[in-house]
């Protein structure tokens, strides 16, 4: 069980501890089932003091790389806690070495040695990068997406971690918040599909491995409602949003088994997420019978002072574990009030031991109890981090995220003939933005660049004519500090253009820096740079043949180019090996398949804008007159919208059948539709299913996503794509406060994205 260094002493009162505690612990294999842990769990607590017991409850950071303020307790004070076991787990800690010495403070100096978790925020890859969250929700393909997230697991793994703080779920329809480039976008299907590909990816089929861990749906809850998508702000949601669209992807992560969920720093209609009662204790723990626990985000219990919703941190403490917080990360209120409380009869002691049996658990199911060092391997610390076969994964999720958002005349894939082409765009020679924001411990400037990517591919037989042009970042790079964007300086705009003067064709990069996008990083123009905007105009005077390549973490408008350029090419931030993946679809190496997970604007003041709308009771000028639901200077419609993806082939639907026209309860139909590969390369095609549900006992959405599967169809061939549709693809959250379907009249669609669809029509009856 433990080894020698660990071994309790069995002298006096400490013999009857540690009887119980061996017992509880016990030396076979950790299959075991969960009466099995319960009564581990049970016989643990029986154990503990009221201190120990609300220790566990305490996580700390372990490093001054932190995600908020710095913490206001002083490592020597730290130290003593851990060697009295009262802290739960810490933060930031990203080496064996360091995990380690943690580890040895608890286990060698603590009454009960409890194990400590490591947590640390590993968000799209740990140190190879994988593309940013977004940008692979862009593959639509889940098994990519879990492979990511198991190889970032084993790294994390590797170095002492077993938890991430990842992955997010937040629905987002706001692009002006900076943390959508976290998220997997704007539909609740998706992301709840997501959402379980990335949990099976970090926790796998056994939780006790040594390359799993313990994964976090994050941010309970309506976090990417906040208002005007400015972070951390106020979030106001009526209750059926909230249940058709923001908790779908979190219940969908209670049901593949979770491990942990963290609470979100907004309120929720006036009610601070991290003391919403009804979020975490009526509806997560108890309707949903979920049985991982809840960590504060950071520092939040201590925030609700801010809110003006606590008076202090005794207050602020005394909410949150009552609302059904179990740790308080980076609060402080925990440690400073919980005891204070009982003894003054405001916390009932069970609300803290359930909390504490919530975290014990998860230390039984990770297999720490068994060895509290199993992540303290230096060997795979050596071996398991930055490998060859993990960066040509990076590479292989890379191109499938990326999407072709345009390509007139068919400019892409690059000719092989082609003599020339200028590579013009700070963003094309960056090594360190595609990395993307919340990077894990990747190294800066460790990233393929475009430039790179192009070089290696393109070879001799194609001169590239590369110029800098203007650029975007002026300033150091941070994730702490607020980047500084250039607004007004053109300098390399003339070089920029001489290039493209000598050259057959412009690869075009432009963009966001890696750290204009996620947490604190909200925006109020969602379009390029000016002085991007303005290098554009200057190469479209002297060269049409241009290839845009966006690099960003969130949706931009760029109607002016998108209108003018023949090819667009979404590139998002991809990670370690962006440039050679990009360059693997510019040249044809790779037939591009990415679908877009979110709607682009044409305007930020569509904002939030998404696919999944209602009609409104004005939703169309038949007579030409003013008074409908509308703009009066720009179009309702996305520039380019959900789902939407295009290819270097073409691909045709036709004949959609249904196999009935109406089912009842326990009952379902089929709808089949013919696709076929009308061009001349094999490609993929993610077909999407779309329901709509005309009339309801609330407003029904035009149309939801409901379903999809990627087919890959060689020239000219075809297959019938089928769908099931039953009772539980029908069902909303309705007026009866539960989860059913209403019976009447539907509507079914299926195409490429969710406008060009087929439709038909069938009746549900009840």
């Amino acid at each position: 069980m433990f080894n020698k260094r660990t071994r309790f002493k069995l002298e006096g009162r400490g013999l009857v501890v540690t009887f119980l505690l061996v017992l509880a612990m016990s030396q076979h294999s950790f299959a075991q089932d969960s009466n099995e842990i319960e009564r581990k769990v049970d016989s643990v607590l029986s154990l503990m003091t009221l201190k120990e017991k609300i220790g566990q409850l305490v996580l700390y950071n372990g490093s001054w790389d932190v995600t908020g303020p710095p913490s206001d307790v002083g490592n020597k004070e730290k130290y003593e806690k851990l060697k009295n076991g009262e802290v739960g787990a810490m933060l930031n800690v990203t080496s064996v070495k360091g995990a380690k010495e943690l580890q040895e403070k608890v286990i060698e100096n603590s009454r009960l040695k409890i194990p400590l978790m490591f947590g640390y925020d590993v968000i799209h890859g740990y140190k190879t990068m994988f593309p940013i969250p977004l940008a692979e929700s862009a593959s639509w393909d889940l098994d990519a997406i879990k492979k990511s997230a198991a190889i970032a697991a084993k790294e994390a793994t590797a170095a002492g971690i077993n938890w991430a703080f990842g992955p997010m779920v937040d629905i987002s329809r706001d692009a002006r918040w900076g943390r959508i480039m976290e998220g997997a976008g704007e539909d609740p299907y998706l992301g709840s599909k997501i959402a379980v590909a990335r949990i099976q990816g970090f926790q796998g089929t056994d939780l006790a491995s040594k390359e799993t861990l313990a994964a976090c749906a994050k941010h309970f809850a309506a976090y990417g409602f906040a208002e005007a998508g400015r972070d951390y702000n106020t979030v106001n949601i009526g209750e059926y949003e909230l249940h058709n669209t923001v908790l779908p992807p979190f219940k969908a992560a209670a049901d593949a088994g979770v491990a942990t969920m963290m609470s979100a720093f907004n309120e929720v209609n006036g009610i601070p997420a991290t003391a919403h009662k009804e979020l975490q204790r009526d509806i997560l723990k108890d309707t949903w019978k979920w049985d991982g626990f809840v960590v504060s985000d950071w520092a939040s219990i201590m925030e609700m002072t801010f809110h003006g919703y606590s008076k202090d941190r005794v207050h602020a403490a005394e909410q949150a574990i009552i609302a059904g917080n179990d740790m308080d990360m980076e609060g402080r209120a925990y440690e400073i009030g919980l005891e204070k409380l009982v003894k003054e009869g405001k916390v009932d002691v069970k609300l803290i031991e359930d909390a504490a049996k919530r975290i014990l658990r998860t230390k039984f199911r990770l297999g720490l109890f068994e060895d509290p060092y199993k992540y303290c391997d230096e060997n795979r610390e050596k071996n398991d981090i930055y490998t060859k076969a993990h960066l040509e994964a990076s590479r292989d999720v890379a191109k499938k995220s990326i999407v072709l958002l345009k390509n007139e005349n068919n400019v892409l894939p690059l000719k092989k003939e082609l003599k020339s082409v200028a590579v013009i765009g700070a963003l094309a020679d960056d090594k360190d933005t595609p990395i993307g924001s919340w990077r894990g411990v990747a190294e800066s400037n460790s990233a393929v660049s475009l430039l790179e990517g192009l070089k290696a591919s393109l070879g001799k037989k194609t001169t590239i004519n590369y110029a800098k042009g203007v650029a975007i970042g002026s300033g150091e790079r941070s994730f702490i500090k607020a980047l500084k964007i250039n607004r007004d300086d053109v300098t390399g705009i003339k070089e920029a253009v001489a290039a493209a003067k000598k050259s057959e064709l412009v690869i075009l990069a432009i963009g966001e820096e890696a750290y204009q996008s996620g947490e604190a990083r909200s925006q109020v123009s969602l379009s390029i740079t000016a002085p991007q905007q303005k290098m554009f105009e200057a190469i479209y005077e002297v060269n049409k043949n241009i290839v845009v390549v966006l690099m960003n973490g969130r949706p931009l408008a760029i109607p002016t180019i998108a209108e003018k350029v023949p090819a667009i090419v979404e590139t998002w931030h991809l990670g370690s090996e962006s440039g050679n993946a990009i360059a693997d679809v510019l040249t044809g190496a790779y037939n591009p398949s990415g679908k877009l997970p979110v709607s682009f604007p044409r305007h930020v003041g569509q904002m939030p804008l998404y696919y999944a709308t209602k009609t409104t009771g004005r939703p169309s000028n038949p007579d030409g007159m003013v008074f409908w639901s509308h703009y009066t200077d720009e179009k309702n419609d996305a520039l380019f919208p959900f789902g939407y993806g295009l290819s270097y082939t073409t691909f045709e639907y036709k004949d959609l059948v249904l196999s009935a026209s109406s089912f009842g309860t326990g009952g379902k139909i089929t709808a089949t539709v013919t696709v076929t590969n009308t061009g001349d390369r094999k490609g993929k095609e993610v077909v999407q299913l779309y329901v709509r549900d005309l009339i309801g006992s609330l407003t029904r959405p035009i149309k939801e996503l409901k379903g999809f599967e990627m087919i890959e169809l060689n020239p000219k061939e075809s297959k019938k794509v089928t769908f099931t549709i039953d009772e539980k693809m029908l069902q909303f959250y309705t007026p009866n406060k539960k989860w059913e379907a209403e019976a009447g009249d539907f509507k079914v669609f299926v195409g490429g994205n969710s406008v060009d669809v087929l439709e038909s029509d069938f009746v549900f009856k009840k």
